[in-house]
């Protein structure tokens, strides 16, 4: 049976299962959420207690939160043995940085979205700038942390949190130069081909980005 997976393109949480399975090339089926199609948002009613995307299906078989999925499909679907080592020491810092990614990059980079949802005309300045200074801290963590990782074509758990994270983070708050890695890596993670797929399915969907979406990538 096809799985299905319950989410939108312009999703950075979408993207992060899209690049598992896309890199796996695990065969599936989307199913956009939108007001087109409400019987869609039912699943995700059924599925979890806020209703919220993404959601995969295996069968009768319903799994939310995009880590989660990832595991699963890791441990069901994947052939290639990379999406989570086996080790359990190297899985443990796998999972490590992939909160840092969720919590300390997309988490602050949404707070800034928040605020021009709240209030597009007039956001709140000290908020955004609160979120600016998080996310100065993490990128600055992460320059460090690229001494160290072996930052290839592989895709793992790690680079399927990265990808949208740090896509979408550099557009409220750009990396700034004293950055170099960090700023190489991510256009090496825009590259990669399952990335690229992500980016170019969410390319319509860029004037809704709160901000305001920069023209490049």
């Amino acid at each position: 049976m096809t799985l299905a997976l319950y989410g939108h393109p312009f999703s950075s949480y979408t993207w992060k299962v899209q690049i598992a399975l896309y890199s796996e090339g695990i065969d599936h089926e989307f199913r956009i959420i939108d007001a087109d199609h409400p019987e869609h948002l039912e699943v995700l009613r059924t599925a979890g207690p806020w209703s919220k995307f993404p959601v995969l299906a295996d069968g009768d078989n319903l799994l939310f939160e995009a880590t989660s999925i990832i595991e699963y499909l890791a441990q069901h679907h994947a052939r290639s043995g990379m999406l989570i080592p086996g080790d359990p020491d190297a899985a443990i810092g796998m999972r490590m940085l992939d909160r840092v990614f969720d919590n300390y990059v997309m988490g602050a980079t949404q707070d800034v979205v928040n605020e021009y949802l709240r209030n597009r005309s007039s956001p709140d300045a000290a908020r955004i700038e609160e979120a600016g200074q998080r996310l100065a801290r993490s990128y600055a963590w992460l320059e460090d942390w690229l001494k160290y990782y072996p930052a290839g074509e592989q895709v793992t758990l790690i680079e399927c949190a990265a990808a949208p994270a740090l896509f979408y983070a550099d557009w409220v708050s750009p990396i700034a130069d004293s950055y170099p890695r960090l700023r190489a890596w991510r256009r090496q993670l825009l590259r990669l081909p399952a990335v690229a797929r992500c980016v170019e399915d969410a390319r319509p969907f860029r004037a809704s980005f709160p901000p305001g979406a920069p023209d490049r990538d």
